[in-house]
């Protein structure tokens, strides 16, 4: 089976790898590409087709990784190049948006597998998973059957999976955000260590875990504010109170520029990056 990733982030080629590990050939397009990506899918062996154009027309099926903003854009750009083949979106977007990226799909012929990924890069087993839903579902799971790479359908409905990430991360991610804006508001005020003491009578190592959480979310941030919205835009939908992660998103939006920071994330510049608005 031929199998296009778009595109091999630290992410997409950890998917990559796993469809190689089970017997597919896997290409990407390196056209306007880093080369950071260039890198890591030269060293992961994936095959290099230079353009989407050539993707499209050699690749049984596409599977989209890319930041939530994105997603219709490069469905889009997939219809263009007249891609008649099976495409799985793999992005962290709400239900509503992925049926209508799966009706965008359909009227150009192109069928839809809806996906979710929970977990970090695949490179143990039992760590990451990828659920999916859709008629053709089957298919997608079939592409990883050695793993590392575990899946799991949950039925036949466009937009399951994609709920079920954004459920999912709702917590994972929401939460993180939470803590960063304690972290704030406690700087703010003047009784950062004093909240430190209090965490301590409770458990005396959560003060390491929130600075760690905050720290280490930095190098993520500019994507998670997308994905907050998308997260919003699903409770919103099922008339859930979305303000809670719109404010998420604004935490996010505030420590996407630590990514570009050539040494380590110290809590002080989170704090600074919280606060300096």
């Amino acid at each position: 089976m031929n199998i296009g990733i778009l595109h091999p982030g630290a992410m997409g080629v950890s998917v990559a790898a796993a469809a190689r590990n089970s017997g597919q050939t896997v290409y990407w397009a390196s056209a306007d590409r880093s080369q950071a990506t260039r890198q890591r899918a030269a060293e992961h062996k994936l095959q290099d087709i230079e353009t989407l154009a050539k993707l499209c027309a050699q690749c049984d099926m596409i599977f989209s990784i890319c930041p939530p903003r994105a997603a219709e854009e490069i469905a889009r750009q997939v219809i263009a190049y007249n891609f008649r083949g099976l495409y799985c979106d793999a992005n962290a977007i709400s239900p509503q948006r992925a049926k209508r990226i799966g009706e965008i799909l359909g009227a150009a012929g192109i069928d839809l597998v809806d996906g979710g990924i929970i977990g970090g890069p695949a490179w143990a087993r039992g760590e990451t998973w990828l659920y999916l839903s859709g008629e053709r579902a089957t298919e997608i799971a079939n592409c990883f059957a050695n793993g590392p790479l575990e899946t799991q359908i949950i039925g036949s409905e466009i937009g399951k999976a994609s709920a079920l990430k954004m459920c999912y991360a709702a917590y994972t991610k929401g939460t993180t955000a939470l803590l960063c804006a304690i972290l704030g508001a406690a700087e703010q005020l003047g009784v950062r260590e004093d909240l430190y003491g209090q965490w301590a009578r409770d458990d005396e190592n959560f003060t390491r875990q929130v600075e760690q959480r905050a720290r280490e979310v930095t190098k993520k941030a500019w994507r998670f504010e997308d994905e907050m919205r998308e997260i919003a835009a699903t409770f919103a939908s099922v008339e859930m109170p979305s303000e809670f992660h719109l404010g998420a998103a604004e935490i996010y939006r505030r420590l996407a520029p630590l990514k570009e920071s050539s040494r380590n994330v110290s809590v002080q510049d989170v704090l600074q990056a919280l606060t300096n608005e």
